[in-house]
């Protein structure tokens, strides 16, 4: 079957039983999903890719229809739509292997997308898919996601593809007055947060399951951080240390974590 008829297939099947706004199914219909994921890109189900699990394109398409972005007029990437005021720059954090970013580039302009990821591994993998599907200006870059990209803010809107009990403070300082942050908010118990300038949770758009947003250490393709001095430094050569149980918040007592491991091992 053509690429073409399995996209419109996909979508079709997601407006069946999600409320998704017009201008993301189109967007979804136009992107090639087989150029971010290999395996079956179509058949509705996230995927791991390069060590990271490339959304099910049913939560990308909440996402974005929570972000609600009002697209360019097609055709004209610096002008916007006749009756109503275009969507500036956006922030991706969690730019994975594109695929979000290149929604959001066929939506607003491959300008006015920025994305980060922590790993620097996947922002090439990033970077080399997008390029191949037609998107090469989307900035890509290596950072710590809750840092944002203060040095390009202020983003009219800001998109966190991972999950956070709080809105980190720094990504709110970087929206516009009229941003829209939209994150995974909770631990375990997640639901999709938009967020305002102000730093208030203007609504709920459902429970949602992600992992946590990571410190540095955390990305596959790093050592174990050190992230206090609190944490036993014989353990900085293990792989993943806390990763499966630590989410990075301030209320986790990490000298109890410490002492809780020392006590299993001399079992």
């Amino acid at each position: 079957m053509d690429p073409g008829d399995l996209r419109d297939e996909m979508v079709d099947g997601l407006e069946a039983r999600l409320s998704i706004d017009a201008a993301v199914s189109l967007a979804m219909r136009t992107v090639p999903r087989r150029t971010f994921v290999d395996d079956a890109p179509y058949r509705g189900q996230g995927e791991d890719v390069a060590g990271t699990t490339v959304l099910a394109p049913g939560t990308v398409a909440r996402l974005l229809t929570a972000l609600d972005v009002t697209p360019r007029a097609a055709g004209t990437p610096d002008a916007g739509a006749a009756d109503t005021d275009p969507t500036g720059d956006v922030l991706v954090v969690g730019a994975g292997v594109g695929y979000t970013a290149a929604l959001l580039a066929e939506l607003v302009g491959e300008a006015r997308v920025h994305a980060v990821d922590i790993d620097r591994q996947l922002v090439y993998i990033a970077r080399s898919n997008l390029d191949s599907a037609g998107y090469p200006g989307v900035l890509v870059d290596a950072r710590d996601g809750a840092d944002g990209l203060p040095e390009y803010a202020p983003f009219d809107r800001v998109l966190v593809e991972a999950a956070a009990v709080a809105p980190p403070e720094r990504l709110i300082d970087q929206l516009a007055p009229d941003g829209r942050l939209v994150l995974p908010l909770g631990g375990p118990d997640q639901s999709l947060g938009v967020v305002d300038a102000a730093g208030e949770v203007r609504e709920r758009a459902g429970p949602v399951a992600f992992d946590p947003l990571l410190v540095d250490g955390e990305q596959g393709s790093a050592p174990v951080r050190n992230r206090t001095v609190r944490e036993d430094r014989e353990r900085s050569e293990t792989q993943g240390y806390f990763a499966e149980t630590g989410w990075e918040q301030g209320w986790i007592d990490w000298d109890d974590q410490r002492n809780h491991t020392r006590r299993r091992g001399r079992r």
